[in-house]
C-alpha cells in the first residue's frame, strides 16, 4: 500500500513501476494550477510536470516518499495534485512565555514544510529587541535583528515565507505596564468591564499612537524579506473608554476603530507591502469594511469545534457578561458566524483555526480536527484565500512543544486538500513522516492525550480542565461539575500513555527530547486530573505524595523547556505552578 503525505488530490496505480536507477525528467508546466504538479512513474523514465518553484520542491518531496516505499522499482503510479488554498501559514505565539531557541525553530520548519505551510508567522508583542526599548524587552529573551534574518533565509530555503507580526494597537500591555510609554494609552491606569479588571492594553486611536507604531515597525520590517505584514488590531477592549471616549461618542466605535485602522495600514500600503490584520472587530461593521484601502486582508479566526446541531457552547456567567458587554465577536458556533459578511465585503480573506493546544498541557486535537475542518470547508465555499493555523500562549505557554505537531500535520493537510485528508490516520503520519518512530507509539500517545480534556464531565471552552484544575489561580472557562468515574478513567488513560511512551523509539533530530517533553506534561495532566478527583470525592494520593509528585514533574518539565526555549517568560507558566507545589503542607 502506497503511504503519502499529504495524500494527493488523485492517485491511480499503473502497471509495472520504472526501475529505482531511471531517469527523472523535470519539465515546467504553465498549464497546471499554482503550485501544482503530476507525476508518473510507470514510464521507462519517471516525469515530473510541475507549475512554479513551489509545485517543483512538492513534486520532488512526493519522489522521495515514492522511492522510500520501493521495492527495486517504484511504485508505479499516476499523481495530480495542487492544493486548495493558495495560502497555508501558521502562526506562532512567542509573546505569551515561549520565545523557542533556533534549534527549535528548525524542528518547527522541518515539519512545516513537510506539511507543505507556505507561511510562517511570530506573533509579537514585546519580543523583539527593538532599540532604546530595552526595559520593554529585557527579560523576555527576545529575538534579536540577526536571528530573525537568519530564521528568513532558512523559511527561504524551505519554501516558507517568514511573514513580521506585530501588535500595533491592543494587547500591549508589556508596553503600557512602564511609565515610559503610559501617555500612549487609551486608559493609562487600566478600566473594569463588567466586573473585569483590565489592564492598560491598548493604544490611543490618534496620529501619536500611529507613530510610534510605525517607528517600531521601520525597525523590524527590514529584517524581512517578505513584503506582507500582520499588524493584528484585535479586541482593542478599552476603545472609546479612556482618551477616545468623545471622539467615539461622536462617531461610534466602529467609524473611529477604522480610521485608525487606516492611519496604521496606508503608510504600509504606500511602501508596497500586503496587510493582514485580525477580523473580530471589522465584520461587526461590513459597512465599514468597504472603506478599508486595497492591499489589506481580514483574517477571521474562531478556535472551537462547532458542536452538534441546537448544542451551544456554554461559558461561565461572567464571561458571558464581559461578552455582552464588549460585544464580542467571539464566533460560538463556528467560521460560517466568524465569518459573517466577510465575503460580501469585498475584503479579501483568509480564515484561522487553531491548534487547540493553549491551556491544555497535552492538546486537544479532536477539537483542533473539527476547527480545522470547519475552517477549510466554510472557506473554500465563502471564498477565502487561504488559512492562518493559530498557536496561542495563553497563561504561559504551558503546552508541550511536541503537541503542535499533530494540528500542524492536520492542518497542512487539510488546507491542500481537505478531501483527501480529512479522515488522515494522523497517529501514522506522526510516527512515519514526523518523529521517524521505529515502534510507531509515540503518535499514538499524541493522539490518546488530547482526547482526555473533554472526558471528566466538566464543559470548557478555549481550555482543558485539567491545566485549570492543576493551575487554579490561572483563569479559564470551566462549567459542570466533575464526575468521578470519568475523571478516574482520565488518570488510567494518562497512566498507561505514560507506559506506551516508553517503548517510543524515535530517531528525528527532536525524537527523544519530545518523549520526555511529553511524559512530563503527561505526569502534570494526570496530577490536574487527580485534584480534579480529589475535589469530586476520588480518593487520591495523600498531600505529602502530591507535593513530591508534582514536585518531579515541575523539574523535569523545566528541562526540558530550557531545552526548547529560551529562559525569558518561563516563569510566566511555571510561577503558577510553583504557587500549586507551595500549596500542600510540607
Amino acid at each position: 500500500m502506497i503511504e503519502l503525505f499529504p495524500r494527493p488530490r488523485l492517485l491511480t496505480v499503473a502497471g509495472a513501476g520504472a526501475a529505482l536507477s531511471a531517469p527523472i525528467a523535470e519539465i515546467p508546466d504553465a498549464g497546471l494550477p499554482d503550485q501544482g504538479f503530476t507525476i508518473d512513474t510507470s514510464g521507462p523514465e519517471i516525469v515530473l510536470r510541475y507549475a512554479d518553484d513551489a509545485a517543483l520542491r512538492y513534486g520532488r518531496e512526493t519522489l522521495k516518499q515514492l522511492r522510500a516505499q520501493g521495492d527495486g522499482a517504484w511504485p508505479a503510479v499516476r499523481i495530480q495534485d495542487w492544493p486548495d488554498f493558495p495560502v497555508r501559514g501558521f502562526l506562532l505565539d512567542i509573546s505569551r512565555g515561549r520565545v523557542p531557541t533556533m534549534e527549535s525553530f528548525s524542528h518547527l520548519l522541518g515539519v512545516l514544510r513537510l506539511a507543505r505551510f507556505n507561511q510562517l508567522q511570530l506573533y509579537t508583542e514585546h519580543t523583539f529587541a527593538y532599540t532604546g526599548h530595552q526595559d520593554v524587552w529585557r527579560d523576555a529573551s527576545p529575538m534579536t535583528a540577526a536571528e530573525i534574518r537568519t530564521l528568513d533565509a532558512l523559511c527561504g530555503n524551505a519554501g516558507i515565507e517568514l511573514v513580521p507580526n506585530q501588535c500595533t494597537h491592543a494587547h500591549l500591555d508589556a508596553w503600557l505596564s512602564h511609565d515610559a510609554y503610559r501617555y500612549l494609552a487609551e486608559c493609562p491606569d487600566g478600566c473594569s468591564i463588567a466586573g473585569t479588571s483590565l489592564p492598560a492594553g491598548t493604544l490611543k486611536a490618534d496620529e501619536e499612537s500611529a507613530a510610534f507604531v510605525h517607528s517600531l515597525l521601520a525597525e523590524l520590517l527590514p529584517n524581512f524579506t517578505s513584503r506582507q505584514i500582520h499588524i493584528n488590531c484585535d479586541e482593542p477592549f478599552e476603545l472609546g473608554r479612556g482618551a477616545g471616549a468623545a471622539q467615539v461618542a461622536e462617531l461610534g466605535t466602529g467609524e473611529v476603530y477604522v480610521q485608525h485602522l487606516r492611519r496604521l495600514m496606508e503608510p504600509l500600503l504606500a511602501q508596497g507591502y500586503c496587510v493582514q490584520f485580525w477580523a473580530d472587530f471589522i465584520s461587526h461593521h461590513p459597512e465599514l469594511a468597504r472603506s478599508l484601502p486595497p492591499g489589506c486582508t481580514a483574517v477571521a479566526w474562531t478556535y472551537e469545534s462547532p458542536r452538534p446541531e441546537g448544542e451551544r457552547i456554554q461559558i461561565p456567567p461572567d464571561f458571558q457578561r464581559l461578552v455582552d458587554e464588549l460585544d464580542l465577536n467571539i464566533a460560538f458556533d463556528g467560521f460560517a458566524e466568524a465569518l459573517r459578511d466577510l465575503p460580501d465585503s469585498g475584503l479579501p480573506f483568509l480564515v484561522a483555526p487553531g491548534t487547540s493546544t493553549w491551556n491544555s498541557l497535552v492538546g486537544r486535537i479532536d477539537n483542533a480536527i473539527g476547527n480545522i475542518t470547519d475552517a477549510v470547508r466554510t472557506g473554500l465555499a465563502s471564498g477565502a484565500e487561504g488559512l492562518l493555523l493559530s498557536e496561542w500562549g495563553d497563561n504561559g505557554h504551558l503546552q508541550a512543544f511536541c503537541t503542535s505537531y499533530p494540528p500542524i500535520v492536520y492542518g497542512g493537510a487539510a488546507g491542500w486538500c481537505l478531501a483527501a485528508n480529512a479522515d488522515l490516520d494522523l497517529p501514522a503520519v506522526l510516527d512515519r513522516y514526523v518523529f521517524h518512530d521505529h515502534a510507531r507509539v509515540l503518535g499514538g500517545v499524541l493522539d490518546t492525550v488530547g482526547r482526555v480534556w473533554d472526558r471528566t464531565g466538566q464543559r470548557s471552552f478555549n481550555s482543558s480542565p485539567l491545566q485549570a484544575a492543576l493551575i487554579p489561580e490561572q483563569r479559564h472557562l470551566i462549567t459542570h461539575d466533575p464526575d468521578t468515574g470519568l475523571v478516574e478513567a482520565v488518570i488510567a488513560t494518562l497512566e498507561r500513555a505514560l507506559a506506551d511512551l516508553t517503548r517510543a523509539r524515535p530517531d528525528s533530530p527532536d525524537g527523544s527530547l519530545a518523549v520526555r517533553e511529553l511524559a512530563a506534561a503527561i505526569g502534570l495532566a494526570r496530577h490536574g486530573a487527580w485534584r480534579l478527583g480529589r475535589a469530586a470525592g476520588l480518593v487520591t494520593p495523600g498531600d505529602a505524595e502530591m507535593r513530591a509528585d508534582l514536585a518531579t514533574w515541575i523539574a523535569k518539565y523545566r528541562e526540558c523547556w530550557l531545552a526548547r526555549n529560551r529562559p525569558g517568560g518561563m516563569e510566566r507558566g511555571f510561577g503558577p505552578l510553583t504557587s500549586t507545589l507551595n500549596s500542600y503542607a510540607q
